[in-house]
């Protein structure tokens, strides 16, 4: 659903308040944190791995158990989660044949949390 958002108003003159810029500035993180975090957040911007991380905050769950729950095959869950694991998001423990997944900390959490809370606010 679009919405319609009012025009960015420009400054009129070009004085530029470099207090403010200078204090921001000194507190901006470094480059490569900035570039890790836009990383991050692409990982979020793919539906399936958000079922699958909304499915992990529910509960510790195998491959075959997040395949049949979301209607894919193994396979690409497994892709999945190789990329959540790669991203820090997820972790695993083997029990004999068995692979579980859960979310790797209290973080995952809370980034779940947060982003429902804001889609939530419509």
């Amino acid at each position: 659903m679009a919405r319609d958002y009012p025009p960015i108003e420009k400054c009129d003159t070009v004085v530029i308040h470099k207090d403010v810029v200078n204090r921001v500035k000194g507190k901006m993180p470094q480059e490569e944190t900035l570039y890790d975090l836009a990383e991050l957040f692409k990982v979020f911007g793919d539906t399936t791995r958000i079922r699958i991380l909304w499915a992990l905050d529910e509960s510790e769950m195998c491959v075959c158990d997040i395949a049949n729950l979301l209607g894919m095959t193994q396979s690409a869950i497994s892709h999945q989660l190789r990329i959540l694991k790669q991203a820090d998001l997820v972790k695993n423990r083997r029990d004999g044949k068995v692979v579980y997944y859960s979310l790797d900390d209290e973080h995952v959490k809370q980034i779940l949390d947060k982003g429902l809370t804001h889609t939530n606010e419509k």
